[in-house]
């Protein structure tokens, strides 16, 4: 069996790109499957979903929510402790293994750390990955989350500059200037003239 496609978007919190995969899942002729973090995240039992949880507890050994205070300008830090991060090695596995089998699949995640995007680039050592860029302006990602329940404010600007660090991507969208389905017309346009490269060049760079 063919191994499928793989479309990876990623971009900060309230970017917009649980959106973007569903207009790509309408454009798409073939079938893929819209795998997302937050998907995994709620799957965590409750009480390692911790919201400023003290140290060594369960809420922070897996996905801890924490304001963070002691700077010009509050934001909300993502972290995930140790029980987190093995939840999202066996992610990127599980991810792994739907492609391997055939199918096409549209990744939905946050580049909360280099590392993580390390471990990306060498599951998907021998797939085809095509890497989108989804940006977004601060001020509109801040408008966004106030607008969205169960929203912290200041979640996106905590990861805002780590997301893109890498700047390497084989296809950018910005949703603060271009439709949904433009995104999605910008990203089917180089699956049938790009060739991929984004994670070619992020593995050379790894060394």
């Amino acid at each position: 069996m063919p191994a499928g496609t793989t479309i990876f978007l990623n971009g900060t919190s309230s970017a917009g790109k649980t959106t973007l995969a569903h207009a790509l899942q309408e454009r798409l002729d073939q079938p893929y499957i819209h795998i997302a973090l937050d998907q995994f995240r709620d799957g965590l039992p409750d009480k390692y979903r911790g919201l400023n949880a003290p140290e060594n507890t369960t809420g922070d050994r897996g996905l801890n929510v924490v304001p963070v205070t002691d700077g010009s300008k509050p934001y909300t830090d993502i972290r995930f402790g140790e029980d987190g991060q093995t939840m999202l090695r066996g992610m990127r596995r599980a991810m792994l293994a739907m492609v391997v089998n055939g199918n096409n699949i549209v990744i939905d995640d946050i580049i909360l750390r280099q590392a993580y995007l390390t471990d990306y680039v060498e599951v998907f050592r021998s797939q085809k990955v095509i890497f989108v860029g989804v940006h977004c302006p601060r001020d509109v990602i801040n408008q966004r989350e106030s607008t969205r329940p169960g929203r912290f404010p200041g979640t996106a600007i905590g990861h805002f500059d780590v997301c893109h660090q890498h700047k390497i991507y084989d296809v950018e969208v910005d949703t603060s200037t271009m439709k949904p389905a433009e995104c999605a017309d910008a990203v089917l346009a180089f699956i049938l003239n790009g060739t991929p490269h984004a994670f070619e060049e992020l593995r050379a760079m790894n060394g």
